[in-house]
C-alpha cells in the first residue's frame, strides 16, 4: 500500500469517487455535504493497494491546528491497516509544515480505531450529517 498527496486533478478526482462510495452511498451523507466549500483550502491524500485506488483523505489547517477530515477505505480493504496508512501519511505531513496539534471529528463507532492512534476525545457527542461525532486530538510535536 502507498499514500499519495493528491497533486493532479485525476488523483483528486480518484479520491472524490472513493469518498462518494464511502459516505455517500454507503452512510447516506448528502453529496453536497460530503464534497463541500473547504475542498479547495485542503491537502488530499490518496491510498493506492496494487495501483488501484482504495482510501482517502484531507487535511486543512483549522485555528493553528491540523484538522484530518473525510478519511475513508473501500470496504473490501477495511481491516487490513489501510486507514492507519493514511492516517500515518498525514500525520507525517503534518509534521513536515510544522504543525504540532492534529484535530479530526471521529464517528463514534470508529473512536477506538483513532485512540489506537493516540488520539483523544475532547468533546461530547454531536451529530454531524445525521451521524454521532466526538472530536479527537493529538499532539505530534517532536
Amino acid at each position: 500500500m502507498k499514500v499519495l498527496k493528491v497533486d493532479t486533478e485525476a488523483q483528486l478526482q480518484e479520491a472524490f469517487n472513493i469518498r462518494k462510495t464511502v459516505f455517500v452511498e454507503e452512510q447516506k451523507v448528502p453529496y453536497e455535504l460530503e464534497i463541500d466549500e473547504f475542498e479547495n483550502h485542503s491537502d488530499h491524500f490518496i491510498l493506492y493497494s496494487e495501483g488501484s485506488p482504495i482510501g482517502a483523505g484531507r487535511f486543512r489547517l483549522l485555528d493553528g491546528k491540523g484538522k484530518i477530515e473525510r478519511i475513508c477505505v473501500l470496504s473490501d480493504y477495511r481491516g487490513t491497516g489501510a486507514g492507519k496508512f493514511i492516517m500515518i501519511a498525514i500525520e507525517n505531513y503534518a509534521k513536515e509544515i510544522g504543525i504540532a496539534t492534529l484535530k479530526l471529528n471521529a464517528q463514534t463507532y470508529a473512536i477506538p480505531f483513532y485512540e489506537k492512534l493516540g488520539y483523544s476525545v475532547v468533546s461530547d457527542e454531536f451529530m454531524d450529517a445525521g451521524i454521532p461525532h466526538k472530536t479527537m486530538e493529538k499532539n505530534i510535536k517532536m
